[in-house]
Formats: structure tokens, C-alpha cells, sequence
């Protein structure tokens, strides 16, 4: 018993300090998010709704956009408070994120790295999807470059995610799926981000070619 309760306590100080060392290290804003709790029932969303669509993957407060913060006292006082909390960054700020599957989003990975384009961090969520952080101010700009290179808006699974959305950052549990992790990691590599335009067409081409393999 002893194990396990010190292993539980090991994960809540990861979060938290994980949250810490992103606002500190790299400016980014954070936000709590919710939790996912072992019940009778399996494992649900700490938000208290049985079908909940995001277990631990949502924003704890309504006014989550306002309350983003980077300062370490107001994180550490928020997650005293909520010691299994997620820890969402906020898109649209420092960051913009390009969400495509995961089969393509390894595919264009490879590539990427093969053609010695400078890459930003990339998360691997449980869900089964990888996300590119990119220069912010590409999400208005989406459609038309991806017409540009030959690709509808609609034709391939491709979001940006810009201002008003958030990705869950690891080490952050995710529903019954896993955990959030990093397929590239925050380093001082890559803490210049890539503009979108420089990436998008490897990765527009790897979701094409996903889809046409499904």
C-alpha cells in the first residue's frame, strides 16, 4: 500500500512541476485541466459527467483562457488544489499546434527529419494523434495554404489548433487511452519554432497517403 501511494504521489509531483518547468523554461501559459478517477464504474472525468466525451482532457474552470497564467506561484497554488489535475497549454499564444493522425503523423516525421527541416516539439497523445507545435498565425492561413500545395481544407485530417484551444501536454493522463507523451521533447534544439508553411507540405502529403492507404 505504501508502494502505491508514493507512486501516486511521484505523478502529482511530476505535474506540478512539469507545469512549473514549462512556464519557466519555455513561457508557456498553462491552465489545469481535469482528472481522471478510478471508481467503481472504471475510470472517469473528474468534471462529474458519466459521458464525458474528454475525460481528463478539459479544462478545469470555465474561464480557463483568462485564468492561463505562467507564473510558478499561481500553478503550484492551483495544482495544491487539484493535484491530479492535466496540465493543457494553451494554442494561439506562443504556439499554434498542427493535429494530424498518427500513422501519417509518423510518416511525415520521418520525412521531416530526413530532409533536415528544423522541427519544434511533437506530442504523441493516446488518442492516437501526433501534434507539431508551430509558429503561431497559421490557422487563418490554413486553407488557402493548403490549397496552395494541392490539398482541400476538408480533403485530409488536418486541424490547426490556434487561439481559443489547448493540447494536453505530457505527462498528463488521458482518459482509459494513456498517457500524453512527447514524440520530440522541449529542448534548447528546438525552442525556435518552425513557421507552418515549412512543414506543411511533408505532413499534408503523409496524411494523403494515410488516407488513400485506409
Amino acid at each position: 500500500m505504501e508502494e502505491i501511494l508514493g507512486a501516486r504521489q511521484l505523478a502529482r509531483e511530476t505535474l506540478v512541476e512539469t507545469a512549473v518547468r514549462y512556464a519557466e523554461d519555455r513561457h508557456w501559459d498553462v491552465v489545469p485541466g481535469t482528472s481522471v478517477q478510478d471508481g467503481a464504474m472504471g475510470r472517469r472525468c473528474s468534471c462529474g459527467h458519466p459521458a464525458c466525451s474528454a475525460p481528463g482532457a478539459h479544462p478545469l474552470h470555465r474561464d480557463w483562457a483568462a485564468q492561463a497564467a505562467s507564473g510558478p506561484a499561481m500553478i503550484r497554488r492551483w495544482w495544491d488544489e487539484h493535484p491530479d489535475a492535466a496540465i493543457l497549454l494553451p494554442t494561439g499564444r506562443v504556439f499554434e499546434v498542427i493535429d494530424v493522425p498518427e500513422q501519417a503523423g509518423c510518416l511525415a516525421l520521418a520525412r521531416l527529419e530526413r530532409m533536415g527541416i528544423p522541427l519544434g516539439p511533437v506530442i504523441a497523445t493516446p488518442t492516437r494523434r501526433l501534434q507539431f507545435f508551430v509558429l503561431p498565425g497559421a490557422r487563418d492561413k490554413m486553407p488557402e495554404m493548403l490549397r496552395r500545395i494541392g490539398w482541400g481544407a476538408s480533403a485530409i485530417d488536418l486541424v490547426c489548433r490556434g487561439d481559443g484551444d489547448y493540447v494536453v501536454a505530457p505527462p498528463s493522463p488521458m482518459g482509459a487511452s494513456g498517457t500524453a507523451t512527447w514524440a520530440r521533447e522541449p529542448t534548447e534544439a528546438n525552442r525556435w519554432l518552425p513557421e507552418a508553411r515549412e512543414l506543411l507540405s511533408p505532413i499534408a502529403y503523409a496524411c494523403g497517403r494515410a488516407m488513400a492507404e485506409a
